[in-house]
């Protein structure tokens, strides 16, 4: 009978003894952990204005890597929204809009500068810069944050680390994963293992159902 012990849960850190547990079974649940959880992510910036010293495409590409706190219960991936719309709609992205400019010394852009249409759903930190502003240069943009898997970027990784090592008897397994923020590492183990479950119920019907 499979067992699991949790050893250490400090919100953004997790760490999980398996044992009876088949190794190719916790190495999945692994990789499930990085690559197959749905994180959010800004990845679409429409550019207003910009006099930075930064051009849009690395200003997109700071935006896209700052974590983002996720709700997957209240927020669904593209793919599986019918509101057909290229930038979303309040069920599968949100909005944030930034509308920065440079006062009298050179000020620094944080992510905390960053407002989002949902108060839930915002940077992780606050202390992340983005861009620095000298007198007279501005930012001014909308960015839409959307839900992703680590498999398409790594921008959408709920983990930054998930580990798995020999426990002290045979047949017993250490996952240790370690949350980017946006998801308590506790609930990107729970929420990996649901959609390896899925995947696996998925594979059983399509074998019976080509064995018929």
């Amino acid at each position: 009978m499979a067992k699991v012990k949790v050893l250490e849960d400090t919100g953004n850190y997790v760490s999980l003894q398996l044992d009876g547990v088949d190794r190719s079974y916790a190495n999945a649940v692994r990789r499930f952990c990085l690559s197959e959880v749905p994180s959010m992510a800004i990845d679409d910036v429409v550019i207003l204005e910009n006099s930075s010293v930064l051009y849009d495409e690395i200003l997109a590409h700071r935006l896209g890597m700052v974590p983002i706190r996720t709700d997957l219960e209240r927020y669904i991936l593209p793919e599986a929204c019918d509101c057909g719309s290229p930038l979303g709609c309040h069920k599968c992205r949100v909005l944030f809009v930034l509308d920065a400019k440079g006062k009298d010394k050179v000020s620094t852009v944080h992510s905390g500068d960053l407002v989002s249409e949902d108060r839930e759903i915002r940077p992780v930190s606050e202390a992340i810069p983005l861009v620095k502003l000298a007198q007279g240069q501005s930012v001014k943009l909308e960015a839409y944050a959307r839900l992703g898997r680590g498999k398409e970027h790594a921008k959408w990784q709920p983990s930054s680390v998930s580990v798995l090592t020999d426990g002290k008897s045979e047949g017993s397994f250490i996952l240790s994963v370690e949350s980017a923020g946006g998801l308590p590492a506790k609930k990107i183990v729970l929420k990996a293992i649901q959609l390896l479950e899925e995947k696996l119920k998925e594979m059983q019907v399509s074998i019976e159902a080509a064995a018929k």
